[in-house]
């Protein structure tokens, strides 16, 4: 249920590269990366949120307070504090904006295939009925030949005497009695 990029290239202009460059994915990955590179104040929280989750975030910042409590400011550094504690808050908006965002993504993927898995059980439900029937048609075929037949390999049946009730099989091809 994968759709590909080359089937649609006019996603190529609105989606991230690691979407278009690992091929196939899932309907919703699609439409949740287009949907997010639509937006302007959404791609600005993916780089925050992606540069702030990063390693060199950690190195400039280590090395930006280190700096600033060497050359600008003496110690205690209030004026650190107050930026660091502004930073703070704006960082933790961002990872609440990722999470709502990871959260709603999660909801419709599983929506998604929710949807898709109640098609192949409706799907499985009418193939399996239709094997049901097939096999009672071939069974009851089958059957009706085995029923057949016996009587067709022993012949005709007639009575052995006239107006008795016992019945005997006469060979094929011989005349009955």
């Amino acid at each position: 249920m994968s759709t590909s990029t080359a089937a649609t290239p006019h996603l190529s202009s609105v989606l991230p590269k690691h979407i278009l460059t690992t091929g196939d994915h899932h309907p919703i990955v699609l439409a949740e990366a287009k949907r997010r590179a639509a937006s302007v104040q959404l791609r600005i929280a993916d780089a925050v949120t992606a540069f702030a989750g990063s390693m060199r975030f950690v190195y400039l910042h280590a090395i930006v307070f280190a700096g600033w409590m060497l050359f600008f400011e003496p110690s205690p550094w209030p004026t650190l504090t107050l930026v660091v504690s502004l930073e703070a808050i704006f960082l933790s908006t961002f990872v609440m904006i990722g999470q709502n965002r990871q959260a709603g993504f999660q909801q419709a993927k599983a929506d998604h295939d929710f949807k898709m898995s109640d098609q192949e059980l409706l799907t499985n439900t009418e193939l399996t009925r239709r094997v049901h029937e097939l096999t009672k048609e071939i069974h009851a075929h089958i059957v009706g030949i085995a029923a057949v037949a016996p009587a067709l390999a022993t012949g005709p049946v007639s009575p052995t005497t006239p107006g008795s009730d016992t019945v005997t099989a006469s060979p094929v091809g011989s005349p009955a009695s």
